[in-house]
């Protein structure tokens, strides 16, 4: 614009007359023209920060484009916190694995392996044939015609009904594959020690079960036939073209050991790739079972955003990885259509020189570009395959890890089986603590001794350890030191199948299972029940009434929820009942029942001891009322033994426990 526009403007803004430091006044041009010069060197200012702008963005652009090519820091995948607990697996060594589990089924394997066979020379051969037939038909000679096509007819067939056994036989191995895996991994976590259930997450756990040995599922029915149907095509491929014209064979295998160069490197990406996928799944379904399984506690709490927040931080993760995975997808399909192209552009001008020199003909020609087609694509197939075998590998390494755990040293020995058991229990000098809490005890130098037919109460402060001490009865966990006996003999001596069996036992949180009633009260019964004894067990239990008035009765299919907590506890205790054992543990047995029920079943657990048979009754209880009138109670604070008497012993000692029975005496009055 030109300078007398400036001007018209200036001369019509209502700007006031300013005063300059000499106190003179200015007049609108002046001043105008102080804010043209202000804009102006604003105007340089912004494009000379612009400009440095640009050229603090440029670099940042170009490192990101060099980090996007193979081998940058764009491709590198994040790391699982566990990651270095499985070691890489070799393939032949997995795949020798997998032989083993579906070994028996050798002649199920053989038909599949001899009908991919026949399948695949009947395929590669058609080719050649389709080409002759072609040009015998435009040379007229009909002899040959008719045999060509009644060879392509046969061909057609053999490769059909070979196909559809080789499909069904290698279905099979791949059912039996996954099948065994999964009863291998279900045995080898189950017969592990309490200890490692510690350590372990169940979601991980139940996700190792279910979606690693799925990524197996078409190992065998896919993969490898696939592999092994279009090595054999791509083999007769290259033999067929060496036989035509070995320069114009060269060419092809040089493509085709190009695209197997690319796809070493990708395949070893997706592997990886593909473990950490099924390892940040895992993860992602133990968020997820754990909350659901807690989902009231997160509704009244009001942690559903938290939790939320969790699952995605797993998602975005696996988000993550399919990203990269997906765009080296694309760079290793675009390697493939750019070098299946290129073959088909060698075949026509190398082709196409060697027919104008009369090197070859034009037949030869044409089964040559037919056979090009093949062993591209079979090598498409091969390394395709064999991506998606290596990925379904690296994601059942932890699998293998898993199966090649040894049960637990109580599955592995055979103990001594008692003629009698008395009941009879000592502890000497026992301590103890948590595997993953070594610095940390929980008992220390326990000793005393419970007599056969005796009630002893273990009571004390929570988290002094009474509940451990029960783990240890029951050989849940392995004294750190010292030794715990049965009738005199130490507890790891004893055949301790054979020792649970003789033990009722009533944990302060009893599981339900689902299943109907009846199941829940003789689960783990190790002798023939009839209906009575399972009534009669439910009545001392303080749990026929409740179970009578049910719409099926005993038969009704219950689970955890569906029943109160005492509900809960009196199943446990009846199913303990039934069990008729020498020894009954009963850890906080009347937590959870009201007043009424908690007297009933204290007449019932002394009941159980004076009959006939001998049995030692342990109770741990916080309700000092449940304990009154056992033989002894001890008394536990931080892990040790401070006192030891009856009742009215202990309340004349004016210790803990007297003090623990004022506290709860004072709180019902």
């Amino acid at each position: 614009m030109s300078s007398s526009y400036y001007f018209s403007i200036s001369n019509s803004l209502p700007f006031p007359h300013s005063i300059n430091n000499n106190n003179k006044p200015q007049t609108h041009s002046v001043l105008f023209s102080k804010i043209i010069k202000k804009s102006l060197i604003t105007r340089c200012t912004s494009s000379s920060s612009s400009s440095s702008t640009f050229h603090n963005i440029l670099p940042k652009r170009l490192a990101f484009a060099a980090s996007t090519l193979p081998g940058g820091d764009w491709w590198t995948l994040p790391k699982h916190p566990e990651e270095d607990r499985a070691e890489p697996m070799p393939a032949l060594l997995a795949l020798r694995r997998m032989w083993e589990l579906v070994a028996d089924q050798r002649w199920v394997a053989l038909v599949a392996f001899v009908s991919l066979v026949l399948a695949a020379l009947s395929e590669i051969t058609m080719p050649s044939i389709l080409a002759a037939s072609i040009f015998s038909a435009q040379s007229g000679e009909t002899v040959a015609f008719s045999r060509n096509a009644m060879f392509l007819v046969l061909l057609c067939f053999t490769s059909g009904i070979c196909s559809g056994l080789r499909s069904g036989c290698f279905g099979i191995l791949n059912v039996t594959l996954v099948k065994r895996l999964r009863e291998h991994l279900y045995t080898a976590i189950l017969f592990q020690d309490i200890s490692y259930f510690d350590k372990e997450k169940v979601g991980t756990l139940t996700s190792r079960l279910a979606a690693d040995c799925q990524r197996l599922s078409h190992v065998i029915g896919n993969d490898l036939q696939l592999i092994l149907r279009n090595t054999l095509q791509g083999s007769g491929a290259i033999i067929n073209l060496l036989a035509l014209s070995w320069p114009l064979a060269l060419s092809a295998l040089m493509i085709c050991s190009v695209l197997s160069a690319i796809f070493m490197v990708y395949g070893r990406y997706q592997r990886k790739a593909a473990k950490l996928t099924q390892d940040f799944t895992a993860c992602a379904n133990d968020v997820a079972q754990e909350t659901l399984s807690s989902i009231r506690t997160v509704r009244v709490y009001g942690t559903g955003k938290q939790e939320f927040e969790r699952y995605d931080q797993w998602l975005q993760k696996l988000a993550f990885i399919s990203g990269r995975e997906s765009v080296g997808n694309g760079l290793w399909n675009l390697s493939f259509s750019t070098l299946y192209r290129s073959t088909q552009i060698f075949a026509v001008l190398l082709g196409g020189m060697s027919v104008l020199s009369c090197s070859v003909t034009v037949e030869q020609l044409t089964k040559y570009v037919l056979y090009c087609e093949w062993l591209i694509y079979a090598t498409w197939r091969v390394t395709n395959s064999l991506s998606s075998l290596l990925q379904s590998i690296g994601a059942s390494e932890q699998i293998f890890q898993l199966m090649n755990l040894l049960p637990c040293d109580q599955f592995l020995t055979k103990g001594i089986k008692l003629q009698k058991l008395m009941g009879d229990v000592q502890f000497v000098n026992v301590s103890f603590h948590y595997p993953a809490r070594s610095m940390m005890p929980v008992l220390e130098h326990l000793n005393f001794s419970i007599k056969a037919n005796q009630v002893i109460a273990i009571v004390g402060l929570s988290g002094s350890g009474k509940s451990t001490l029960i783990n240890l009865l029951l050989r849940l966990y392995e004294p750190s030191s010292g030794q715990i006996s049965v009738d005199g003999i130490p507890l790891k001596e004893l055949d301790i199948r054979w020792l649970r069996q003789n033990i009722g036992y009533v944990s302060q949180e009893p599981h339900i299972f689902n299943m109907d009633i009846k199941s829940n009260i003789k689960y783990g019964c190790p002798r023939n029940i009839s209906q009575e004894d399972i009534k009669q067990a439910a009545k001392l239990a303080y749990a026929h009434d409740f179970i009578s008035s049910l719409p099926n009765g005993y038969e009704t299919l219950v689970d955890g929820n569906a029943l109160s907590g005492g509900q809960k506890q009196r199943i446990a205790i009846a199913r303990a009942i039934l069990r008729d054992p020498v020894i009954m543990i009963l850890d906080e047995p009347t937590s959870a029942l009201d007043s009424e029920s908690e007297h009933y079943i204290k007449e019932v657990l002394f009941t159980l001891k004076d009959e006939a048979k001998s049995r030692t009754i342990v109770i741990i209880a916080h309700r000092l009322s449940t304990v009154k009138a056992a033989d002894r109670i001890i008394v536990m604070d931080n892990g040790r033994i401070i006192e030891t008497g009856n009742h009215e012993e202990l309340i004349v000692k004016n210790g803990l426990y007297a003090k623990l029975n004022k506290i709860q005496a004072d709180i019902l009055t």
